[in-house]
C-alpha cells in the first residue's frame, strides 16, 4: 500500500486502554518509557519525512533536522511553516499526501506518521505499510484521546489495525518491569 515512492509507518504509544493522550490531550509523562524512546529516535533517524498534527510533536534530539509535514484545517493546500524552514503546512483536503510530500523535497522514502488521534485516523485510508504499536500495560487513561477514532466501545487499536489490513508481527518487551511492548503491524505482501 506504499503510496508513490514513500513507504508509510505509524509509530504510537498506548495505554492499556488505547489512549496516546491523556483527558486533557497532552501526552503524560506515565506514558514515556526510555526504552521506547530510544527505539521511536532511532526510527525516526532513518525516515524521509515526519507528519503529524499541529499538536503534536515528537521531541526527540534530531527533531530540528527532519523535513516534515505539519496537518492543518487552517490553509487550503499548503503553505511555509512560520518557525520551522524544514515543515510544510498540509491540508490533506487541499492536495495529496504524494504532492505534498514532493513539495517538501523527499522525493522517496519512508514517511513517519507520529500523531495525533486525526492524523493516525487519517491515514488508515492512505494506508499503512506497517505500524509499530507500543503498549503501556500498566497505564490507563479514561477520558483520553484515542490512537485512532474507532478505539471506543471495546474496540482496539489492534482491532482497527486488523480491520485496516495489518497484521501482528512478533511482540517485542521493551521494558519488563513497566509492562511496555511493541508490536509491529504489517500489511500482508501481495
Amino acid at each position: 500500500m506504499t503510496v508513490g515512492p514513500y513507504r508509510i509507518e505509524g509509530y504510537a504509544i498506548v495505554s492499556a486502554d488505547g489512549m496516546i493522550a491523556g483527558a486533557d490531550h497532552v501526552m503524560p509523562a506515565e506514558l514515556r518509557f526510555d526504552a521506547d524512546q530510544q527505539y521511536f529516535a532511532r526510527e525516526l533517524d532513518r525516515v524521509a519525512i515526519v507528519v503529524h498534527g499541529r499538536n503534536s510533536s515528537e521531541e526527540q534530539p534530531n527533531s530540528p533536522r527532519r523535513p516534515r509535514l505539519v496537518l492543518t484545517r487552517k490553509i487550503v493546500a499548503t503553505a511555509p511553516h512560520p518557525e520551522n524552514p524544514k515543515a510544510l503546512l498540509w491540508n490533506p483536503a487541499g492536495l495529496a499526501f504524494e504532492a505534498a510530500c514532493a513539495l517538501l523535497g523527499p522525493s522517496s522514502g519512508t514517511a513517519a506518521i507520529v500523531g495525533g488521534t486525526e492524523v493516525f485516523t487519517l491515514f488508515l485510508d492512505i494506508g499503512y505499510d506497517a505500524f509499530h504499536l507500543s503498549r503501556a500495560s500498566k497505564v490507563k487513561l479514561p477520558g483520553g484521546l484515542p490512537v485512532f477514532r474507532q478505539v471506543r466501545h471495546g474496540r482496539t487499536a489492534e482491532d482497527v489495525l486488523a480491520q485496516f489490513g495489518l497484521e501482528p508481527g512478533p511482540m517485542r518487551v521493551l521494558d519488563a518491569e513497566a509492562a511496555v511492548t511493541l508490536v509491529t503491524w504489517a500489511r500482508k505482501p501481495a
